[in-house]
């Protein structure tokens, strides 16, 4: 396992569908983050195929190598290892942590969603480098989502995971504006999707960076 630390406190998640039907692309979105400074992108493509989902990682790692940012891949342990990503981010219904671990390696980072103490508590237990738990609030990027676990819930969860040494991310319906509280909650870094793109994507992307510090 790798000993993982959030490198800045905003993890953004590139969703290629998100940004498509901003009509952004997914590529030049990636360049403008990376350009702004951010260290460690996620990218989320849930309804490209492998061959597609495949070359746009192979893309984003390329263009991450220059500027040594780190690029994770959602769900699918098999294309961030060809590709040579990061490493993987697993939900609920993906891959076991362990599984995906198999798959990408011992040097590779393996995140893993929760949306109750129970499965944190679980996921405290496997082979992984850093726990998300959400939705914090409702969000519209997700249809099948788990109720809102609110700025207590990451509380709560910040406290579980530092027990078992691992950095937790928060993920869910996280805004400019919500940002600094879930920090202050004692998330390590929260992960934003649909508000990086709200507006003009390099300005809102450094309104981010300016707020978490």
């Amino acid at each position: 396992m790798s000993r993982f630390l959030f490198p800045a406190r905003l993890y953004p998640i590139l969703d290629v569908d998100a940004a498509r039907a901003r009509s952004l692309d997914p590529l030049q979105l990636l360049g403008i983050w990376l350009d702004a400074g951010v260290p460690l992108v996620q990218i989320r493509a849930k309804t490209l195929g492998s061959g597609a989902l495949l070359a746009l990682v192979d893309q984003a790692v390329a263009l991450a190598g220059p500027v040594e940012a780190t690029i994770v891949v959602n769900d699918r342990a098999d294309v961030a290892r060809m590709a040579g990503a990061a490493g993987v981010h697993v939900g609920q219904d993906d891959l076991r942590p362990a599984d995906a671990r198999r798959v990408v390696g011992a040097d590779r980072i393996v995140g893993f969603s929760t949306h109750t103490g129970g499965q944190l508590d679980a996921g405290c237990a496997e082979p992984v480098d850093y726990l998300a738990i959400g939705p914090v609030f409702a969000t519209g990027t997700k249809t099948d989502h788990a109720a809102a676990v609110g700025i207590d819930g990451v509380t709560r969860a910040a406290a579980r995971a530092a027990r078992a040494g691992l950095p937790l991310v928060a993920i869910g319906g996280i805004t400019l504006e919500t940002a600094p509280a879930v920090i202050e909650a004692g998330a390590g870094a929260v992960a934003v999707i649909a508000d990086l793109i709200a507006g003009d994507p390099a300005g809102r992307i450094r309104d981010f960076l300016r707020a978490l510090g």
